[in-house]
């Protein structure tokens, strides 16, 4: 019985010596001309700019697995369908909780907001006669309490922008560039 053993080590060993025959016929026959450019990083056919070892966005990799979970599942739907009916109503509910545990992680992922791919939108600020500018959550109720405040302080200070009346967001592309 031990004896039946040598033949998978024999197939094994074969296969072995003709890879290692085959790499070292090959490396000796190659031409070797290295150049700048075959040196080079291939980056399907674009010539590669900066480094490679930059940060991507998580949501790269988010939709990467889902799109892996997903592609199981219909790995593992297609030869179901070519022989459920030979295994009967077992398979067929099987596959039927199989399908909808798959789905209620899909609706997880679209409830959990994985699946949408925005881009938040800048803050542009706006301009206002006599007001100035002015940001989204500007209200002008806000500017005439402050306005009826500052009044009778305006001949000793002077309003700044910042202030209660005049909300200014610093963030805005704007002022500190787009983020």
């Amino acid at each position: 019985m031990l004896a039946d053993y040598g033949y998978v080590l024999l197939f094994l060993v074969n296969g072995v010596v003709f890879a290692g025959i085959t790499l070292l016929v090959s490396w000796m026959l190659r031409p070797n001309r290295p150049d700048e450019e075959k040196l080079m990083t291939y980056e399907c056919g674009e010539d590669p700019v900066g480094s490679a070892w930059i940060q991507f966005n998580n949501r790269f990799y988010v939709i990467a697995l889902m799109f892996l979970i997903f592609e199981v599942e219909v790995v593992l739907l297609f030869p179901w369908a070519t022989v459920y009916q030979d295994l009967g109503w077992y398979a067929f509910w099987a596959m039927i909780v199989f399908v909808s545990l798959i789905f209620v992680g899909f609706l997880y992922e679209l409830g959990k907001g994985d699946l949408e791919w925005d881009k938040p939108q800048p803050e542009v600020p706006r301009y206002i006669d006599g007001v100035g500018v002015v940001t989204h959550d500007w209200k002008p109720e806000a500017a005439e309490v402050a306005t009826a405040t500052t009044s009778a302080t305006a001949a000793t200070s002077s309003t700044t922008a910042g202030s209660a009346a005049y909300p200014i967001n610093t963030d805005t592309p704007f002022e500190s560039g787009i983020k």
